[in-house]
């Protein structure tokens, strides 16, 4: 049994009404079953994502459909520091 895990089209993050951050995600077996969920994050543990993709992202070429906010970071233990506008 094989499990893929991709954000569904068309459904974004959102707020919730406890200001957490919801992260649509689809679930899917290989033999085509499939269900939709949300990963939700604390805005702490959203600022912790956010840093380590962008670690995890830095000295990538940006592709043309990425947002205009990806900018260069430099990494440093811990922390991630944002080079121009975030």
């Amino acid at each position: 049994m094989t499990w893929t895990i991709e954000r569904p089209p068309g459904r974004p993050v959102r707020r919730t009404a406890d200001n957490r951050l919801a992260v649509p995600l689809r679930l899917s077996l290989t033999d085509g079953h499939a269900t939709d969920t949300e990963l939700t994050l604390t805005l702490a543990e959203a600022e912790h994502l956010h840093a380590a993709l962008c670690r995890a992202l830095d000295g990538e070429p940006t592709p043309p459909a990425a947002p205009d906010c990806r900018q260069s970071v430099q990494a440093s233990p811990g922390s991630a520091h944002i080079i121009g506008r975030a």
